[in-house]
């Protein structure tokens, strides 16, 4: 292997590249079974991806990459995979194209070269971008390595032998604050990222406590002014309620029922005791509330049927005036 390529090629390199084939290798790592850090040979486990992009002129700009199926017995890519994947990602990326492949490991291996060959069909000068998975605290620059193909002759025979070649981190706007934010995940100060995620949840648990006192305040005064201990103001329980209704609800059977009958007694106004009266008791005013909810989901479910059908009828309409100067066209009738 070479030690610096002299093709004189530029790449520019996204960090999203990275981020995908790191996480491609974690999903890889993490299904393995047993869930040991290495495979059945004592090695870790490899992933293989396509890196696509756009080059113009002697710059290579590499966005995005997408995984491959490898066959690790016969040392070939499943080609249908690749090419259906390859028609998706042209439809919604027109201008990239196949640049190369991806790999995970600390350094590159003979069998690459068979995958680097199998891919010259499509691109003739594919890159080879390897991620070393292993850590290493003491290493400052990022662990990814982009090799590119060159002929040379070794003992009389030409052979193609990977050369490493020298890249930049190329950023855009969406890729920076997704980097700044995965940069804030862990600690620059030394401290582990366990220790930050026990510091978050801490917070979130201190504060879930906070806000549980408060509702048991809340509910000590409730059963007071319901049992007739305290008096009884419309004002504070309209003021309560509303600020219950802010409250996150649960899924719960017994908890909607214990929130319907805490509206009907917050708002225990001359119109409800009206209704109190009619109904008899307390009990069959939540089968109101319970009525009047169900009212307002089947208000809300009819609504949104009635707007599919009108944008239905109206796509139906446009087809038919599209259709009909077709017709007038080419002699023939309207399909609907």
């Amino acid at each position: 292997m070479a030690s610096s390529s002299s093709s004189g090629l530029t790449f520019k390199l996204h960090p999203l590249v990275i981020v995908n084939i790191s996480d491609h290798y974690t999903r890889v790592k993490s299904q393995m079974n047993p869930p040991s850090a290495t495979s059945n040979n004592g090695t870790q486990p490899r992933v293989y991806g396509c890196v696509i992009g756009i080059q113009r002129g002697r710059t290579v700009e590499i966005f995005n990459s997408f995984e491959l199926l490898y066959d690790s017995s016969t040392h070939s890519l499943d080609r249908a995979f690749l090419e259906k994947k390859q028609e998706l990602y042209k439809k919604v990326f027109p201008l990239f194209y196949i640049l190369g492949w991806y790999s995970t490991g600390s350094d590159a291996e003979e069998s690459d070269m068979h995958i680097h060959k199998a891919l010259m069909d499509i691109n003739e000068s594919p890159v080879y971008v390897l991620l070393n998975p292993a850590i290493n605290h003491a290493q400052k620059d990022l662990p990814v390595t982009i090799y590119e193909s060159e002929l040379h002759v070794i003992d009389g025979i030409p052979q193609l032998i990977f050369v490493r070649s020298s890249y930049t981190i190329e950023t855009v706007e969406a890729e920076r604050i997704s980097v700044d934010h995965v940069a804030h995940l862990k600690p620059s100060d030394g401290g582990s990222a366990a220790t930050q995620l026990a510091a978050h949840l801490t917070g979130i648990h201190s504060a879930i406590k906070m806000l549980n006192s408060r509702i048991r305040v809340l509910h000590h005064y409730l059963l007071a002014m319901q049992k007739g201990d305290i008096p009884c103001e419309n004002s504070l329980l309209r003021q309560v309620s509303s600020l219950l209704r802010r409250l996150p609800a649960i899924e719960s059977e017994k908890f909607q029922d214990d929130f319907l009958m805490m509206v009907v007694m917050s708002n225990n106004d001359s119109q409800h005791q009206n209704l109190e009266e009619d109904v008899g008791c307390e009990e069959p005013v939540a089968s109101v509330k319970w009525m009047e909810y169900n009212d307002t989901l089947l208000i809300a479910y009819l609504a949104m049927f009635t707007n599919c059908a009108s944008t239905m009828n109206e796509l139906v309409d446009k087809f038919n005036t599209a259709y009909d100067r077709h017709s007038r066209r080419g002699g023939r009738t309207a399909f609907i």
